[in-house]
């Protein structure tokens, strides 16, 4: 089976291009979605956050997303040791979800696909791109913040061009630049239609 790896900065578009490859027939695994189903369901990512982060990490509702948000943000030492305790837990369900499959191709999607190693459980890797300002915009009106925020959040991720010189190949979704002609070349260079 061939697996793709999709990522892309945020508000790039990874997972319009993820929806995409699902009506060509692609199963896509969504890392960062399962990843917070994980937190909440997960014993073992449960019992671990907890000894790490305090027994207030987690209340009747599930994960303080927020709380966890505020005690990582400044502290690089301890987001490795969340994403040590995290990460695997997501690469077991991946695995497990993709035996599941019977298809010649599907997808992860991960916008710390580098970042996490979720690269090395790929074949090849396909990263969104969109230039600063569509992105910007876009998590803007998405997510209701202001640009600071957005701007925030993006220097917490690796660069698009850093991205981009590991990337196998690359999408361009800029609002000018048509994606379907792009997925569907995409999808004839893997066999799979055309």
């Amino acid at each position: 089976m061939t697996v793709i790896g999709i990522t892309g900065g945020i508000g790039s578009g990874k997972s319009v291009v993820s929806r995409l490859l699902e009506l060509y027939g692609v199963p896509v695994y969504d890392a960062d979605r399962e990843s917070k189903r994980l937190t909440v369901s997960s014993p073992v990512i449960r019992e671990r956050l907890t000894a790490l982060l305090g027994a207030d990490i987690y209340t009747p509702e599930g994960l303080n997303r927020a709380l966890m948000a505020e005690r990582i943000f400044c502290d690089a030492v301890l987001l490795e040791q969340v994403n040590a305790i995290i990460h695997p837990e997501v690469s077991k369900d991946f695995d497990s979800w993709k035996a599941g499959l019977q298809t010649a191709v599907c997808a992860l999607e991960s916008a710390i696909l580098f970042e996490s190693g979720f690269n090395r459980k790929v074949d090849w890797t396909l990263m969104v791109d969109a230039p600063e300002e569509v992105r910007l915009s876009r998590v803007m009106v998405r997510d209701g913040v202001s640009e600071a925020d957005v701007r925030k959040r993006m220097s917490r991720q690796w660069p698009n061009k850093r991205k981009k010189a590991l990337a196998d190949k690359v999408v361009l979704n800029d609002e000018h630049t048509l994606l379907i002609p792009q997925i569907e070349a995409l999808m004839a260079q893997l066999g799979r239609i055309g």
